[in-house]
């Protein structure tokens, strides 16, 4: 009965969509196993991550909830399938903020006397050759505030490593994703997410016939070079702005000044036109060489 229930809905689903009137989202439903590995087939590991945290300052804020799936993958990113999942609270020094209750839905009750293992932590990403997470310049910070391993693990960002605007997505954004893709999830605990965000990792991309995944490694393997424009006139702050530089206040012992992270290949162009248009002279400017090692970090 169950079966015929199933079958029906299908068909239902199906005669709304082909009607052009409706769009159908199906309950994701995550894989364990997406494309078998051949005996002889090598394999790389990797690990996605998500933290749940008592607010935005990795500096004084505290993780509450660290989520991770681990997976092997082939060097051209397809995903193969997961290997394990960890899941862990923490008990923070103070009360958890009433708005992230309500965003995250862990309570002060859930993490009383829990704590995050670090031996586990090390164990479990020890072998991995990239950490993805879907917000990295947030996530790596809290990650090697907390656990120093990941100072050497070479991350990757699949909220900003891909052009999902490109790709016919309307944002970045997990929900947006799965939208996008046919799907919606209920549960939102790190490691759901995570296990929602492998199967948008295993699609294959419009226009490029590329796993996304495949397209984030592309993108994680450049190197890029960040350019500190200290000392840029006030006034043409707006003009910066436009061009994506973005603002660092100096409380994190990194210059006071506005910065932009570029691909190599560009910054005969960008140091060009910060000559002619923005100091309107020569000048001589820190430019920092990054790569997946210490990209998203604010270790410089």
């Amino acid at each position: 009965m169950a079966h015929d229930a199933s079958n029906e809905l299908s068909q239902m689903a199906h005669a709304l969509e082909k009607s052009g009137d409706y769009r159908v989202l199906r309950r994701l439903v995550p894989r364990d196993v997406i494309t078998p590995v051949p005996a002889d087939q090598p394999i790389k590991v990797g690990v996605l991550l998500d933290v749940e945290t008592t607010g935005l300052d990795a500096r004084t804020d505290e993780v509450i909830e660290l989520g991770m799936v681990k997976f092997a993958y082939f060097p051209d990113g397809r995903v193969a399938h997961v290997i394990d999942n960890f899941g862990s609270l923490n008990e923070p020094a103070n009360s958890i903020p009433g708005e992230i209750i309500t965003l995250t839905g862990i309570t002060n009750e859930m993490v009383a006397g829990k704590r995050i293992d670090a031996a586990a932590v090390s164990t479990f990403v020890s072998d991995a050759n990239i950490v993805i997470a879907h917000n990295a310049n947030f996530d790596r910070k809290f990650a090697e505030r907390y656990w120093p391993e990941f100072e050497h693990k070479p991350w990757g960002c699949s909220a900003t490593e891909i052009d999902w605007r490109a790709r016919g997505f309307e944002g970045s954004r997990l929900g947006y994703l799965l939208m996008g893709a046919g799907l919606f999830h209920t549960a939102h605990r790190a490691v759901d997410d995570c296990r929602a965000l492998l199967e948008i990792l295993a699609m294959t991309l419009a226009k490029t016939e590329q796993p996304a995944l495949g397209s984030l490694l592309d993108r994680a393997r450049r190197n890029t070079v960040r350019i500190w424009a200290e000392g840029a006139p006030y006034d043409l702050k707006d003009e910066l702005k436009k061009r994506k530089y973005r603002w660092n206040d100096g409380s994190d012992g990194r210059p006071r000044s506005w910065h932009i992270q570029i691909d190599e290949d560009s910054l005969d162009a960008e140091m060009k036109f910060l000559r002619q248009e923005i100091y309107r002279r020569d000048v001589e400017l820190i430019v920092q060489s990054v790569t997946a090692l210490t990209r998203f970090s604010d270790r410089s």
